[in-house]
């Protein structure tokens, strides 16, 4: 079979079995006591040359097309095997690289006016039933914090505790002026002035985000001083004490890193600090993959940390504080992935079941990145003036048991 040596050089550790067209069978690797066999089956004889041909498009479109089947349907368990063998601490190539020209990949990064707006909408104004099936209640759709006490068990919690952890790195005051980039459903620009009685205004490219976004705050009686706006950040007026923006920055595309930086900048008080929580990969420069860029987040890029900082340099922002969560997104996905699984015929019968198929192996795919490959993710808290925080990181964790306190 022609994926006979690719997959012998990368399952190693685990069992996988594949049987092809004509009803032939192949094993891979070697038998783990943890980790069960992986048994694929294709179903047409085209399936390994579309693989081999460009592995991150080939392989999910013959999953999606129904041309590929996993016994039980267990595309996590195939990726997380695929991913655990070539992790990214073991330094081995595992070659999902073929068919992907950088090139091609760059042009895929234009982020216009325009087609901001469009990539925007392909993600995020989907059917909002969609979002209710996987995200907790508040509609958090980035990495939440797991506390020690929470140990990856509570979604809820993990959120709330992820919105304090941002809100006290911002080093909030009541009556401050924030901005929230890229705010979605609204729940944490409402989180902060829930807590700290400070004025915020959302910003948003989805129209479906707005509306939802915009009732809540009428629902909740602060529409008045939460205010939500369908407006791209490069054609914002205005300055503001605060700036936070989260699971924004990986749809701001490379080309576009030092104008975002300097917009920051521009909008931000004297004194202000700004705070960016975004995924991000702790290798070098790379590119995003055809299956991301197809079907998940065109024009989306994830930054390596020196490609962020660069920019962010350039423009004279002060990095005064890094964090990485490592595995923290995992977690995270771990219960959208759950929730998906047992949420199938609603899925189905909102879209199809290649919809299903591709969400599914969406989320598969995201959550062994985060487990196994090298992905990550980055705060990064800005300041215009060394002196706008205080000079050690104390504040940072008194601020946080007191929001804790808050609920």
């Amino acid at each position: 079979m022609l994926l006979d040596p690719f997959l012998r050089r990368i399952v190693r550790s685990g069992e996988l079995i594949v049987t092809d067209a004509s009803g032939q069978t192949r094993r891979y690797g070697a038998p783990d006591p943890e980790r069960p066999p992986i048994t694929l089956r294709f179903h047409d004889k085209r399936v390994p040359l579309d693989i081999m041909r460009r592995p991150t498009l080939g392989m999910p479109e013959a999953y999606m097309d129904g041309r590929l089947d996993i016994e039980g349907d267990d595309i996590l368990g195939f990726l997380d095997l695929f991913r655990f063998n070539t992790a990214w601490e073991k330094a081995v190539e595992d070659g999902l690289g073929i068919g992907e020209h950088p090139w091609l990949m760059k042009l895929g990064r234009a982020n216009s006016l325009l087609q901001s707006k469009r990539n925007v909408a392909h993600h995020y104004d989907l059917n909002d039933r969609l979002y209710d099936l996987f995200l907790d209640r508040d509609r958090q759709y980035s990495c939440a914090y797991f506390g020690e006490d929470n140990r990856a068990h509570d979604l809820e919690r993990a959120q709330l505790d992820k919105k304090a952890h941002i809100a006290a790195k911002l080093n909030l005051k009541p009556g401050l002026k924030v901005l929230d980039i890229g705010c979605g459903w609204g729940g944490m620009a409402l989180y902060l002035h829930r807590v700290a009685d400070v004025d915020v205004l959302g910003i948003t490219l989805s129209e479906e985000q707005l509306k939802v976004a915009r009732r809540r705050a009428q629902e909740a009686g602060v529409a008045d001083r939460v205010k939500f706006e369908l407006i791209d950040y490069r054609t914002l007026d205005g300055r503001f004490d605060r700036i936070v923006s989260v699971g924004m920055f990986e749809h701001v595309g490379a080309p576009h890193f030092r104008s975002y930086f300097a917009r920051v900048r521009e909008l931000l008080a004297e004194d202000g600090v700004a705070l960016i929580h975004t995924i991000g990969r702790v290798g070098g420069p790379s590119y995003t993959d055809s299956f991301t860029a197809k079907y998940i987040f065109p024009g989306g890029y994830i930054p390596a940390l020196s490609e962020a900082v660069a920019a962010s340099e350039r423009e004279r922002l002060m990095l005064s504080d890094v964090e990485i969560l490592r595995l923290h997104y995992a977690l995270t996905i771990e219960h959208w992935y759950e929730r998906t699984t047992a949420a199938k015929a609603q899925i189905v019968a909102l879209y199809d079941e290649r919809f299903y198929r591709m969400w599914r192996f969406y989320l598969a795919g995201a959550l062994t990145a985060f487990r196994w490959g090298e992905m990550v993710n980055f705060q990064l808290q800005f300041v215009k003036d060394r002196r706008a925080l205080p000079i050690t990181r104390d504040y940072m964790a008194r601020a946080e048991k007191d929001l804790l306190a808050k609920g």
